[in-house]
This record gives C-alpha cells, structure tokens and sequence, in this order.
C-alpha cells in the first residue's frame, strides 16, 4: 500500500518579517497636508491688470493728441492698446474718465512742489526758478505739454474736464504760488504786494511757453529758459552779480 505524505500547512510568518500581510486597521493613512494657495498668482494678476491699465492711458493720450477729444473713439484706443474694448470698460467707464487719469498722473503731483518751503538760506526765487526749470523739462517739451494743450483746445466743448483740471491743478498751483509770493513779499524779495491777489501773473509764461511750443515754434523757437528768467528779473528785480 503506497503510503501518502501527510499535508502539513505552512506556518504564519512572524509579523515582522518578510511577505507579512498587516491588518488593513494597522496601515497609517497617509497625511496630506492642505495646498497653501501661492501669492503669486494674485500678484502676476495684478502687475497684468496694472500694465493693461498703463498700456490704456498710453495709448488714449496717443488718440487724444492725433484725433482730438471728440473724434477718438473707446475703439480706438483699444485698437491701440493691443486689448478688448470691454476690458477698457474694466477700467475706465468712458473717455472723460481716460483723460482725468491722464492729469491725475502726469500733472498734478507736480504742482505738490510749488507747496515745499525754500530750503534754509534759500530765497523764494530759488524755488520758482526751480520750478520753472522742471516745468521747461517735464512739462512745456514732454507729452504733458500735450496734456495741457489737449485742455486748452477741448476744454470749452468740455467743461467737466476743464473742471476737474481746476480743480486738481490750477487751483492748487495758484494757492501754492500765493503763498510763496506772501513769503516773498514778508522776506522784502517782492516790493508789489497785489501781486498776491493775482498769482496767475507770475505762471503766466508757463502758459505761454505749452501755446507757443505747439503753435509757432516751427516759425519762432522760443527760448523758454530765458524768458522765464527776464519774466522772474521783472518781479524780483535782477540778480546781483558779484
């Protein structure tokens, strides 16, 4: 009789060694820690949002200056721009808004200077001259200029921009300017005390130099440095040489 081999079952493995099969309640479930979102994006968002913006006002001083005031069209400008004509709406809600940006921007924290007191054992002239020399260089021979002339021609057809001109600019340069002017006439640099109640007189040649640059300098370059500086000999009275 063939004898069989009795079946013998292997035994379990020990929990630690190899090929053991642990319990699916003794796995450690896996810790995902929560995705802390990146600033990042946010920001490149913005930096995006604000170059759009830029490109936008760049490109309606362009319109504004070639076209005029009433010819440009929002399509224009977004032609020009490289963006859609509702992403300019995302901005601004029409033409006027465009242009109060424009002196918002480029004009009016120039006129924050005529506000800064003379240094100590400086005269009032200083500070106009000072002044006169970076409207020349920022202002009368700059895109500014444009800005200005751009206001001087459209700003009887539109007069909620003339406006938002005085009030953001030319109001606060006059009260600036009236100011210095009643230091200098306290200090004894000015001997004509009305001139305080007409301070439109002493930034008269700023005015005349924006007109002049668009309109006749082809015919008569003006040198505006020189005319500032007889208009400042006229009130104050010539420098001393020494």
């Amino acid at each position: 009789m063939k004898r069989t081999r009795p079946e013998t079952s292997n035994p379990p493995k020990p929990a630690g060694s190899r090929g053991a099969v642990r319990p699916a309640q003794a796995r450690a479930p896996k810790r995902v820690s929560p995705k802390v979102p990146s600033a990042k994006p946010a920001s490149n968002r913005a930096e995006r949002a604000a170059e759009r913006r830029l490109a936008i006002i760049e490109a309606a001083l362009d319109e504004f200056v070639s076209r005029g005031f009433t010819a440009t069209r929002i399509d224009d400008i977004a032609s020009r721009a490289g963006v859609a004509k509702g992403t300019i709406y995302l901005h601004f809600k029409d033409k006027e808004s465009m242009f109060e940006e424009l002196i918002r921007t480029a004009l009016v924290p120039l006129t924050g200077r005529l506000a800064a007191p003379p240094p100590i054992g400086g005269s009032v002239r200083d500070v106009i001259e000072a002044f006169a020399r970076m409207f020349i260089q920022e202002v009368a021979n700059t895109r500014r200029g444009d800005i200005v002339r751009l206001i001087v021609a459209e700003g009887p057809r539109f007069p909620a921009i003339a406006d938002f001109y005085y009030r953001e600019v030319v109001s606060r340069g006059l009260a600036g300017m009236r100011g210095l002017i009643e230091l200098a006439v306290a200090r004894g640099e000015i001997r004509q005390k009305d001139l305080a109640r007409f301070p439109q007189l002493l930034v008269a040649p700023a005015i005349v130099a924006v007109v002049w640059q668009s309109l006749f300098s082809r015919h008569a370059p003006l040198d505006t440095n020189e005319m500032f500086r007889t208009h400042l000999d006229l009130v104050f009275g010539e420098r001393r040489t020494t």
